[in-house]
């Protein structure tokens, strides 16, 4: 995903349109929690003008993530739309959202990368997951987890769950009690 300035130049006049399936596996080593990175699809189109290149780009794909609550693997697909605009050092303004052109070459890479990263959740849940197959555990001893929407069972709390460095303090309400 790379062009010289003098490539879109010669292009402009007809209009250049973009239709790519692009390798995105470098993700995986910008966010560890990637297990699987998908091909990603690029479409869209370039504007050119004298002081501005403009990407127009449509980016589909989908990526493998380990759910917050059982670890086990969760597909998450993306669909971004995006806007990317270049202008050379001259014509730069703090007021748009630009990136300087810092040399002939144009590399939408990066960007793709970029906006494919701000797109992951912080976190991914997982629906119906059998818990034979949740690699973290879903119950321990005096805990359980409860998914929204759940009846919590009410139990009765046995002697034994009483933690013995506040048995004397469990003593000293019963006495209140008499």
């Amino acid at each position: 995903m790379k062009w010289s300035i003098h490539q879109l130049r010669k292009n402009a006049s007809k209009g250049m349109t973009i239709d790519e399936m692009v390798d995105v596996s470098e993700l995986k080593k910008l966010n560890a929690e990637i297990r699987e990175v998908f091909p990603a699809h690029i479409t869209g189109r370039m504007d050119y003008n004298e002081s501005k290149i403009t990407f127009h780009l449509n980016i589909k794909g989908k990526l493998i993530l380990p759910c917050s609550r059982t670890l086990v693997d969760v597909e998450f697909p993306y669909d971004i739309d995006t806007m990317e605009t270049f202008v050379q050092p001259n014509e730069y303004s703090k007021e748009q959202d630009e990136l300087v052109l810092e040399s002939d070459v144009v590399d939408l890479m990066p960007l793709i990368l970029e906006n494919i990263l701000l797109e992951i959740p912080m976190q991914v849940i997982a629906e119906n997951v059998d818990e034979s197959k949740a690699i973290a555990p879903q119950k321990g001893r005096h805990w359980d987890v409860y998914r929204e929407g759940e009846i919590i069972p009410t139990e009765e709390k046995n002697q034994d769950d009483i933690n013995p460095k506040m048995a004397d303090l469990a003593k000293f309400f019963n006495k209140d009690k008499e």
